[in-house]
């Protein structure tokens, strides 16, 4: 197939984990289609010293938006109470989950998709923060992956992510926009930035519309 799919997103925003059931849906309905992971990293303490901010009037939206809840343990784990403040102990941070995505799609990319939705189930089901490799460790097991201990850090970003990040910049500036969680399609000449937000209560509604771009 001439036709692939980029995912800009971070694997700690609420609104990326509901994208995330879309792009399963790509890759079910169309497994031979190329899937471009590129992790963001606005949630690395590394990269953006924790300037991104989140609440649950927001984590409400999503789930309203999606249909996808989000577990007590994760809104406990990190908001301190039910007004727009985020528990100071609990800082949300991506930049070992990153890392190890990046690596992965780069050494084993077909195996990204899988643990991006076990980090993800993670994170906002069993709460957990993702900032240790204690905390991940049963699920590299799980996919037998053998990442180095350089990736498995919250201290920095790994090679991979900054690779990935210049990849992001470029295209950030053709689509003209820095929001993610964003989904393209690249088919022939044409790069079609996808409306996610249309189709995140039906996920499979998007098959539709990848459909009629390749169609024309």
């Amino acid at each position: 197939m001439n036709a692939e799919l980029l995912f800009i997103y971070d694997s700690h925003c609420p609104w990326s984990y509901a994208t995330t059931k879309l792009v399963n849906e790509i890759a079910e309905h169309y497994p031979e289609m190329k899937i471009h992971f590129w992790h963001n990293a606005v949630f690395s303490s590394v990269e953006y010293g924790h300037d991104i901010q989140l609440d649950k009037q927001q984590i409400t939206a999503v789930s309203e938006a999606s249909n996808i809840p989000f577990s007590s343990e994760y809104q406990k784990n990190f908001f301190a109470n039910e007004k727009n403040s985020v528990q100071p102990e609990s800082v949300i941070d991506s930049t070992l989950a990153a890392n190890l995505l990046a690596w992965t799609n780069h050494k084993a990319p077909h195996k990204t998709l899988a643990l991006l939705n076990a980090l993800q189930q993670a994170h906002f089901q069993q709460g957990k923060a993702l900032t240790s490799s204690e905390e991940i460790q049963n699920i590299i097991d799980e996919l037998k992956l053998s990442p180095p201990a350089k990736v498995l850090t919250s201290a920095k970003l790994a090679k991979d992510v900054e690779f990935d990040l210049h990849e992001i910049f470029e295209i950030q500036e053709i689509i003209e926009t820095k929001a993610i969680p964003a989904l393209l399609l690249a088919h022939n000449e044409n790069l079609t930035l996808l409306n996610h937000n249309y189709y995140l209560g039906e996920p499979h509604a998007i098959i539709e519309a990848i459909q009629l771009e390749l169609n024309k």
